[in-house]
């Protein structure tokens, strides 16, 4: 019996659509379900800019969106005039995909929105997926039950080598611990911070500035690796001038700032 490649179960998927508007973050899964969609259905790309948003992520949206011709909106998404949100509870994703897709339908009207939602999505805490469903977003990487693996095979089998093994990237929202307030100074800290130690460290995959309530904690692949001296007296200087302190270096655990009560 032949097994369906991946690919083809994506394309499959997005046949059924007579038109789509894919929410791209700019990491692999998003990127790489627009890539696909393209050609297949009748594609617009809504990319949403905040101070949550990395800068390169961006960067990343508009590269690729000139490259392969996609129609792309870009615009504010709205989450940090959003209270609940900037509460920062242990449910803030649902605000911020609610602010996401209502101002995708403010900007796009009832196109079908779709989310690059993976499979491996549903067995993590995810209540950005309960505001998804609410408002009828598709999941087309989901509905062809492909898994992140599966979607960096994608990536790589059409030659989107920056995408194929992208780190994971998170919003910058998701640094900061659970139950303390999301402020756009703290998150320009955060961004500034992960992109001076990724800089100290090209070869570590995970590099992660968290804001907690001891104050702030780095977090990469190898923290006895040598170059932690330097990298901890470049963080504790940047963190005493952004009022704050270094608290250590630490091993990086997924998801570390979120605190499940």
């Amino acid at each position: 019996m032949t097994i369906e490649r991946p690919i083809d179960r994506l394309r499959k998927v997005l046949g059924r659509y007579d038109g789509l508007t894919v929410a791209v973050s700019g990491g692999v899964d998003s990127m790489t379900l627009a890539h696909v969609a393209h050609g297949i259905t009748q594609l617009t790309v809504f990319h949403a800019v905040s101070p949550a948003v990395p800068v390169d992520a961006t960067t990343r949206v508009k590269h690729h969106a000139a490259a392969q011709g996609w129609r792309l909106t870009v615009a504010e998404a709205g989450e940090m005039a959003d209270a609940r949100y900037l509460a920062n509870p242990q449910n803030r994703c649902y605000f911020c995909k609610t602010n996401l897709y209502d101002r995708i339908r403010a900007n796009i009207g009832n196109a079908i929105v779709a989310s690059g939602s993976n499979l491996d999505d549903l067995g993590d805490y995810r209540p950005g997926l309960l505001a998804a469903k609410e408002r009828d977003v598709v999941h087309p990487l989901i509905e062809a039950q492909l898994t992140k693996r599966d979607v960096r095979d994608v990536a790589a089998e059409l030659g989107l080598t920056d995408l194929a093994e992208l780190p994971a990237q998170p919003c910058l929202s998701s640094r900061i611990e659970t139950g303390i307030s999301i402020n756009a100074g703290d998150l320009a800290f955060v961004e500034e911070m992960e992109m001076r130690a990724r800089a100290l460290l090209p070869d570590f995959q995970h590099v992660r500035c968290r804001i907690r309530s001891v104050g702030v904690v780095l977090e990469v692949d190898d923290p006895e690796d040598p170059r932690m001296s330097d990298l901890r007296a470049m963080a504790a200087a940047a963190a005493d001038a952004h009022g704050s302190r270094l608290e250590s270096i630490q091993q990086y655990r997924m998801g570390s700032a979120f605190l499940k009560r």
